[in-house]
């Protein structure tokens, strides 16, 4: 069915993100939290934003796609209603995609549709809490810290609780072996974040205050858990 907005997509501000190499993302949230209702935005990229349309379907817009070529989609955004971001909202979006997109665009599309059919299938059999666990646990194996703390983080902002994480520690000993755990996962960002909110919540602080707390001390400006490159000063 056809959008009865689209006549008026001509006058929406227009963004083009396709030089762009750091993350956007908080810009853009920005710029869609302050339009009023009948008020449109358009995004242009190299790949298709997919990761864009559920979160600012939060926001209560809609969305239309145009790919204009193979290297540039136009992507309509439209506010219907006004939203809050949902306090349920994951933090941690895929903006590392945008890193994909300086290689190759097509390269960037690939990867894009890939995660959406990963994290953005309709009714999964496997539900999101477990699917965080598993990646966790799949970054903790492989040494990879700073996905690791991406998806605690995540997972925690969903209700996984801290009886659940103390069981994944105590496996994590098992499984990698007690030498590992001391040198590597111990003074890890992520065994930070863990003993973090083990000391918030036994001081009775709310989940939604320390999943703030947590992101203030362990979101992308932390060198050990954002995915863009920042020069050294």
């Amino acid at each position: 069915m056809e959008k009865k907005w689209l006549d008026k997509k001509q006058s929406f501000e227009i963004k083009d993100v396709r030089d762009l190499k750091g993350n956007f993302l908080p810009a853009i949230l920005k710029k869609a939290q302050n339009l009023e209702i009948g008020k449109g935005l358009c995004i242009i990229q190299s790949f298709e934003p997919i990761p864009l349309y559920s979160v600012l379907n939060e926001l209560g817009y809609e969305h239309h796609t145009e790919k204009i070529a193979e290297t540039e989609y136009r992507v309509y955004f439209f506010r219907i209603k006004k939203a809050k971001e949902s306090s349920k909202d994951m933090p941690f979006k895929p903006t590392a995609i945008v890193n994909f997109n300086t290689i190759d665009p097509k390269l960037a599309d690939n990867v894009v549709n890939f995660w959406n059919y990963i994290w953005g299938k309709e009714n999964p059999a496997i539900d999101m809490k477990t699917r965080l666990l598993l990646s966790l646990a799949n970054g903790v194996g492989a040494g990879r810290m700073r996905q690791a703390v991406r998806e605690f983080v995540k997972a925690y902002s969903i209700g996984v609780t801290t009886q659940e994480f103390d069981e994944l520690f105590a496996m994590f000993v098992w499984n990698q072996g007690i030498g590992y755990f001391a040198s590597e996962i111990g003074p890890s960002a992520l065994f930070g974040a863990y003993k973090l909110i083990k000391r918030l919540e036994e001081k009775g602080e709310k989940r939604n205050e320390i999943v703030r707390v947590l992101l203030e001390k362990y979101g992308e400006a932390n060198p050990n858990v954002g995915t863009f490159y920042k020069k050294n000063i």
